[in-house]
């Protein structure tokens, strides 16, 4: 099976199809420091830096040759900011197809699709996109795609019910030309869960499952992980699993500290090692969690393995560079579920 990537940043996505069976012929992304960290660990890969815009027909058939018409997959997020939470606080920023850039790059991947005409369509955003504010920018995706042929089905998925050691939600919408999609079943389950099927699921993976062993108490306070700012020793009271909301007073706090939901709720917001970990943002902050549990930032290494990367993944640029295309990309073991189905789904109806 065949894909071409878009919006690729470091990998994520491409790693995870790549295990199910994909391969990549071509890979492209805006940024310089995910095109080095692209190419350190895909040395031989083709990898377009460019604007999705730029790709031409002409300058596809360059990359792709005589496999421009032989795509089984085209796969690719675009950026996700219009459509995140953040914009419904952010007043002064344009939402959807009001963003420039998200109008922009969402024309750029659907220009691409009309050009490679694949079997079948990835497209990956935060789940805001389904959201009803939201609607015109997915009718679009949907009507455009359907005129070139695809039906279109989407879903929000908690990447924690498959096994990934992290809260996550995402929006995935896969198009294909033949038969009807089936998105994989889930097959982890929040432990306090009670539904009529969970009983065959397995619990959600920790947080302390996935990175403890990466932690001890010689380096536990390494110089340039410090969290919370000045309000670092407030970090150190809250209880693990736990955020700001713990100093209120509608908490019961006897000395209450902030108001109730006055914070952005990733606000001094704390792992716990019995839990998955919370969302991994692409922004490294030092009162923005979710932290480690014991009171620090997370270190690459830790948010490498709460994203499903492997240990020797290597990522290029400083830390915060680093830490930015980890928290935008899709886990790869996510991205390997989701990639089985789509070859299965080939397989069923176009082989």
């Amino acid at each position: 099976m065949q894909c071409v990537s878009l919006f690729s940043g470091c990998g994520g996505l491409d790693l995870g199809l790549e295990r199910s069976g994909f391969k990549i012929l071509l890979a492209n992304d805006i940024d310089s420091f995910c095109q080095q960290s692209y190419l350190a660990n895909w040395p031989n890969a083709k990898f377009y830096l460019g604007s999705v815009t730029d790709l031409t027909s002409e300058l596809l058939k360059k990359y792709l040759k005589e496999d421009f018409d032989k795509v089984d997959l085209l796969a690719g997020g675009p950026p996700c900011p219009p459509y995140s939470k953040s914009r419904f606080y952010r007043k002064e920023k344009p939402r959807a197809l009001d963003d420039p850039i998200g109008w922009e790059t969402l024309e750029g991947y659907l220009f691409v699709l009309s050009l490679l005409q694949p079997k079948t369509f990835l497209l990956e955003n935060v789940p805001g996109l389904a959201y009803k504010v939201h609607k015109s920018a997915l009718d679009l995706i949907i009507k455009r795609a359907s005129v070139l042929g695809y039906k279109c089905i989407g879903k929000v998925i908690n990447t924690a019910d498959y096994g990934i050691p992290q809260i996550r939600e995402r929006f995935f919408l896969i198009g294909t030309k033949k038969g009807e999609f089936l998105f994989p079943e889930a097959t982890h389950k929040n432990p306090n869960s009670e539904g009529l099927f969970d009983v065959i699921k397995r619990p959600w993976e920790t947080a302390g499952a996935a990175i403890g062993d990466l932690d001890n108490e010689e380096n536990s306070n390494d110089e340039g992980h410090f969290a919370g700012g000045k309000y670092n020793n407030l970090l150190k009271e809250i209880p693990p699993g736990d955020n700001y909301l713990y100093f209120t007073e509608k908490r019961g706090h006897p000395n209450p500290q902030f108001k109730w939901r006055s914070r952005y709720w990733s606000f001094l917001l704390k792992l716990s090692p019995n839990l998955p970990s919370w969302t991994i943002q692409a922004r490294r902050s030092n009162n923005m969690g979710p932290f480690h549990w014991r009171n620090r930032i997370l270190r690459i290494e830790e948010i490498k393995r709460l994203q499903t990367f492997p240990d020797n993944w290597i990522l290029s640029g400083n830390i915060e560079r680093q830490w930015r295309q980890i928290g935008n990309a899709v886990p790869p073991l996510m991205a390997e579920v989701i990639g089985n189905s789509i070859i299965d789904h080939i397989n069923k109806h176009y082989v």
